[in-house]
């Protein structure tokens, strides 16, 4: 058996503190993954870029790479543009590239979710009743209704884990209702309190964008406490949940859960995109650097034609 490897598949950003985030959290996971050597790359924005991440697993004498989604749910990204890239990677130097599941709707990352919720809860203080708070989650937003669903999944599993009075659901681009508008139907339900939560690993253009939008929101609406969660970030379940995909790939624990996916089934008002062909469309992007204050961002999945090809290699397995 030849040398095991581990690599992150990240999205990138423009962002600096989303990509030293995003670094950070390799790092902490290279810590608890001595025997393996660990790389990362991004589809997108900044480098290193996927396939330079490969290359320097190569240089290290790997020759089996095990390959994780650093993404929360599965849409484009992970259906198609990073599998895209490792199955022309592996094609290309006689490398055995096998992808991982994404982190999903997981025990641990709910649990992740309801900490940080918690401690924004916690350092505001006040005497507002948990049912007099409405929980607002906001969603990265894609052309995928399977990965939007996951997100109002959450919303409802942390509004009835938690006791929270009630919850919406928001997304920061592509999907409907958008963070604005969202909020402004959510302040029309007669709530004390709004707890906003981005389910976002990182930092990004999108999360301080949803603060933002959060703020003005609030300064219109002074009757009405507003609090802005911290995102999922470097908390160990987090960590934990990668740890458990990336052995989940030894064990072939790789399924993901592909009953509504719009490529491999006819979904409404997505019939057209089911056997669609597998093929990547971030070359534009990918590896042009990253600007702090730079305020444009891919904040959704591309609508072109993307195809679901389930194989025993970098995609993923239905």
């Amino acid at each position: 058996m030849g040398k095991i490897g581990v690599m992150v598949c990240g999205h990138g950003s423009r962002d600096l503190d989303a990509i030293e985030q995003f670094n950070g959290l390799v790092r902490r996971l290279a810590d608890r993954l001595p025997h393996y050597p660990v790389e990362s790359g991004f589809l997108e924005f900044a480098r290193p870029v996927l396939r330079e991440g490969l290359d320097a697993l190569r240089a290290r004498g790997v020759d089996r790479v095990l390959a994780v989604p650093g993404m929360l749910f599965a849409a484009g990204h992970v259906k198609n543009d990073v599998p895209s890239v490792l199955n022309q990677y592996a094609a290309d130097h006689g490398l055995t590239i096998e992808f991982g599941r994404e982190l999903g709707i997981d025990p641990k990352l709910l649990r992740a979710a309801r900490d940080r919720i918690e401690a924004c809860i916690d350092a505001a203080g006040g005497d507002v009743a948990r049912e007099a708070t409405l929980l607002m989650v906001i969603g990265r937003g894609t052309s995928d209704p399977d990965a939007n669903g996951n997100v109002a999944k959450v919303a409802r599993m942390l509004w009835e884990g938690m006791g929270f009075g009630w919850a919406e659901v928001g997304y920061s681009g592509v999907a409907d209702p958008r963070v604005d508008a969202a909020l402004e139907r959510a302040c029309r339900l007669g709530f004390r309190r709004i707890v906003v939560f981005p389910y976002f690993l990182f930092t990004g253009v999108l999360v301080e964008r949803i603060y933002r939008q959060t703020d003005e929101v609030a300064a219109r609406h002074p009757d009405i406490a507003f609090l802005k969660a911290g995102y999922l970030d470097d908390h160990p379940l987090v960590l934990d949940a990668f740890i458990e995909r990336i052995e989940g790939i030894r064990t072939a624990d790789v399924n993901m859960n592909c009953l509504l996916c719009k490529y491999r089934e006819q979904i409404i008002g997505y019939e057209a995109a089911a056997g669609a062909p597998q093929e990547g469309h971030h070359h534009h992007v990918e590896g042009i650097g990253t600007h702090h204050h730079h305020h444009h961002e891919h904040g959704h999945e591309h609508g072109h034609g993307h195809g679901h090809h389930h194989r025993h290699d970098a995609r993923p397995a239905p």
